[in-house]
């Protein structure tokens, strides 16, 4: 993995145009940008030398690219941790870059392994535990609302959503609040 850089376009035309997302950003706006350039190396070097992993709470984390309908999150875990049981309203992958990690589904346990990818649909209940030092890629991609009228549920499971990811990054991984959306989340609603 010495020197990979991943490329991040979004441009799909028909429904969005670039910098579209950059207005919907109060908070970190370049991480909306058209296109951007990650150095995945150099960004777990920085995640290694923040105070949440020297301080031992097991994970760091950053958001490396955050538009209105999409995020992905660079998660470094340490033998051992556990990020609880969670569920996503959007699609969620982990693509697996160094290290190997134990996703825990309702009726099964899925080991993924440096290289390796999951996705899992939208709503499935799980919890991710690190085998041993753990590099990953986490992203979320919620649908996209056609009309300003039809945003009731799915708009407030994607904030949540959103909130979960974001107290991920501002708390550095703190055990167990990181993901877990508030309980007002798992309420059953009319969905769209």
């Amino acid at each position: 993995m010495h020197g990979e850089k991943v490329f991040i376009m979004a441009m799909n035309l028909s429904t969005c145009h670039p910098g579209d997302g950059i207005q919907a950003l109060n908070r970190l706006p370049g991480l909306a940008e058209p296109l951007l350039q990650i150095d995945l190396e150099r960004e777990l070097q920085q995640l290694r030398q923040q105070d949440s992993w020297q301080r031992e709470t097991g994970r760091s984390s950053k958001t490396l690219a955050k538009y209105p309908d999409f995020r992905i999150v660079l998660i470094l875990m340490k033998s051992g941790t556990r990020m609880r049981q969670h569920r996503a309203e959007g699609r969620v992958s982990i693509q697996q870059l160094e290290g190997q990690v134990c996703v825990h589904l309702a009726d099964r346990k899925v080991n993924v392994s440096a290289g390796h990818l999951l996705v899992l649909d939208c709503g499935v209940l799980h919890d991710v535990e690190a085998l041993e030092e753990s590099a990953l890629l986490l992203t979320i991609s919620w649908r996209r609302e056609k009309s300003e009228a039809s945003e009731s549920f799915s708009s407030t499971q994607q904030h949540l959503d959103e909130e979960a990811v974001s107290r991920m990054d501002d708390e550095g991984g703190a055990p167990d609040a990181a993901v877990n959306p508030p309980r007002v989340a798992r309420k059953a609603g009319p969905r769209s």
